[in-house]
């Protein structure tokens, strides 16, 4: 089965074409990242009319890079939600004409379940049931995985996501927008034990998160330190330690609680490379098995909505309606 894939929920143009849930034919991925530097963050308004400026030809690339025609496509899946209404509408509607005007199913699919569902495109995947972290701009949750299209929450966050604390720590440092990326070369060249700033693990036997008093605590380092960009390779070092330092030990801890002996990151986040090593460690020292996928399905993508969105047609209870609509917030899996 080859499965057209499409996802808007954000500021990325994404379509995708996928046999069987586990081949990428193509992948393409058409970036805002330049429209939304000068602001600061994503613009709503501004990323919902770049998106339908470039739905249409991202989908027709997607379609010649895999060497498709679209009656080659045997079903669309298309993200639904969560994300910024005004984007999902775009690819929602889009998706949802283009399976009609080809009387093909289609299935709308929780952008989370997409991220845990990029894991499978590894060689070896991922056995179930395992514990995985899901860490992005709008999202840190740890989740219970049972099946393709079953997962359970355990823990989120109370308040910013981690990628959000990156992009307004990077913000307070005047190092721009998105900050994930700058921030993580900028502390691979400083010392994490300079400024050790809180770790706040909440509960140390559950699975919530909280990341504002870190974001917090460095506002007020800078408040106090008027040298602080002569260590600004510190500063982004010991602030990065301290949201990987909780991130790790509460996904092996999962891991350990449930009996998993696989664990997984996923999402954006899952690219920072001191969270790969440091739960990379921490796995191998007790004896459990990581998971993350390639850097390019890492951050938001079509193939990952694809795939999760051939599971679900696979349950065949799972089928998209003309009056079906997007959501902003959170569905749980399960």
């Amino acid at each position: 089965m080859k499965i057209l894939g499409i996802e808007t929920s954000c500021d990325e143009t994404a379509a995708a074409v996928v046999k069987d849930g586990i081949e990428i034919c193509s992948s393409v991925v058409a970036s805002q990242v330049k429209l939304h530097h000068r602001f600061g963050g994503v613009v709503p308004e501004l990323a919902s009319r770049k998106h339908i400026e470039a739905i249409a030809p991202v989908v027709d690339q997607a379609l010649d890079e895999a060497g498709a025609r679209p009656a080659d496509i045997d079903a669309v899946a298309v993200t639904q939600g969560p994300g910024l209404v005004g984007a999902l509408l775009v690819g929602f509607c889009f998706a949802r004409a283009w399976a009609y005007a080809r009387n093909i199913p289609w299935v709308g699919v929780n952008h989370l379940e997409g991220h845990l569902n990029s894991l499978f495109f590894c060689r070896p995947a991922p056995k179930f049931p395992f514990a995985a972290l899901l860490a992005s701009g709008g999202h840190t949750s740890i989740y219970l995985v049972h099946s393709h299209t079953r997962s359970e929450c355990l823990g989120q966050t109370r308040d910013d996501a981690a990628g959000e604390a990156f992009d307004k720590v990077a913000k307070m440092l005047d190092l721009g927008y998105p900050g994930g990326a700058v921030i993580s070369d900028l502390a691979g060249k400083g010392n994490p034990e300079k400024y050790r700033f809180p770790r706040a693990y909440l509960d140390r036997e559950a699975f919530d998160f909280s990341f504002s008093g870190i974001k917090s605590a460095v506002k007020r380092h800078l408040e106090t330190h008027g040298d602080w960009r002569e260590h600004l390779a510190d500063i982004a070092a010991g602030f990065e330690a301290a949201v990987v330092d909780v991130m790790a030990d509460k996904l092996i801890l999962a891991a350990k609680t449930h009996g998993c002996g696989h664990a997984a990151i996923v999402g954006g986040v899952a690219a920072n490379a001191c969270l790969r090593r440091k739960t990379a460690d921490l796995a191998a020292d007790n004896g459990i098995k990581l998971f993350v996928p390639d850097l390019a399905l890492c951050g938001d993508n079509a193939a990952m909505i694809a795939a999760a969105g051939c599971h679900l047609l696979g349950a065949q209870s799972f089928c998209g309606r003309l009056d079906d609509d997007v959501y902003s917030r959170v569905r749980f899996i399960g």
